[in-house]
């Protein structure tokens, strides 16, 4: 028996392994609109057999989307397409999962591929938001601070956008808090300048996020479980720390939340990131063995191996896979094989012809 291929409970939903399909963006959208191509991507991945599939960063507003070619869920018009991929998702034993998100001052980009730059309001773009008025990038346009009418907006964004997640099928939704979009961009005292109950302080520069919290949590079904993905550490002296990361997940693991997602990065450009094979895991293991607040693994897990070795030896609660999900949807498949773990994830039997003997 392999620590990768056990089930995992989170309130009302289990996961029959550990294998996540990580949020990631596919720029593929129109006005917000699901495709054949999100249903296809997201089920290739669940056929595929990993436990979870979480679709990427679903904008709650139309100007929190990161560039006009995001998925959204702001009407009640985005919902039937994403009920059909919510429905192949559970066909295939999978639990379907949202990435609810706001992208603050990095919205109204052109797509990567598209060249990733800044769209001007003539070309379709539109004024952007972010707890104080700098850009990312100092040459771009500023975003306009909040006030308070804009952030009880966010909050009832969010709000909104759970309650149709739960409509459209999805059984578990994470808060996006990480890589310098809107709730990390308040967050981190390098983005957030603000002189009132929102700025300064730890307590006030979470405000926001527990609020957003707090009202998804409300909407949210007592036997669903929610997740929040952050970056524990900016990469900066001065910025959001691992320390606070810890700190914050006590403050959420009160509220209702069922395990953090820890990425790093994102709020400052060009920071100097270490980047190698499970980077970013140590943060999941601190904050786990900290609190005791379930966590999930991310950033360069790419073998069967490695992956297993991080449950296994309790640094995290599950692993959420990216690229690798993308160069190789059958990697769960592949990982129960290696690990000898086929007993735990059959082979759909569309497929089985194709499953590798054992010699």
């Amino acid at each position: 028996m392999t620590h990768l291929f056990t089930p995992l409970t989170l309130r009302g939903v289990t996961l029959k392994n550990r294998i996540v399909v990580s949020p990631m963006c596919m720029y593929s959208a129109e006005d917000g609109f699901a495709n054949d191509w999100h249903l296809v991507h997201l089920g290739s991945r669940a056929v595929g057999g990993a436990a979870l599939v979480i679709q990427e960063a679903t904008a709650v507003s139309p100007e929190g989307r990161i560039t006009p070619d995001d998925l959204g869920i702001w009407k009640d018009e985005h919902l039937p397409f994403l009920r059909r991929i919510t429905a192949f998702i559970e066909a295939q034993n999978a639990v379907p999962g949202i990435q609810l998100a706001h992208a603050g001052r990095k919205a109204s980009h052109r797509s990567p591929w598209k060249g990733g730059t800044e769209v001007a309001p003539a070309e379709g773009g539109w004024p952007t938001v972010a707890p104080s008025a700098e850009a990312f990038i100092p040459t771009e346009t500023a975003p306009q601070a909040l006030d308070q009418a804009g952030i009880a907006k966010v909050i009832a964004d969010f709000r909104a956008a759970t309650g149709r997640a739960v409509a459209a099928g999805y059984r578990v939704i994470e808060i996006h808090a990480a890589h310098g979009y809107l709730l990390h961009e308040f967050l981190s005292p390098l983005s957030n300048q603000r002189q009132d109950e929102y700025g300064g302080s730890f307590e006030n520069r979470s405000r926001l996020l527990v609020q957003v919290v707090e009202a998804v949590r409300a909407e949210l079904p007592a036997d669903l479980p929610l997740l929040v993905r952050i970056s524990a550490t900016d990469w900066v002296e001065g910025g959001w720390s691992a320390d606070d990361s810890v700190a914050l997940a006590r403050v959420l693991q009160g509220l209702g939340v069922d395990l953090i997602d820890c990425s790093t990065g994102g709020n400052v450009p060009k920071a100097p990131i270490p980047v190698g094979p499970g980077y970013q895991v140590e943060f999941a293991a601190r904050v786990r063995r900290e609190t005791g607040l379930p966590t999930g693994a991310v950033g360069l897990i790419t073998d069967a191996r490695q992956a297993e070795d991080i449950v296994a030896t309790e640094q995290a609660d599950m692993v959420l896979l990216a690229r690798e999900l993308l160069r190789d949807p059958y990697f769960p498949l592949h990982a129960a094989h290696e690990l000898g773990a086929e007993a735990a994830l059959p082979w759909p039997n569309q497929y089985e012809r194709a499953k590798p003997r054992r010699q």
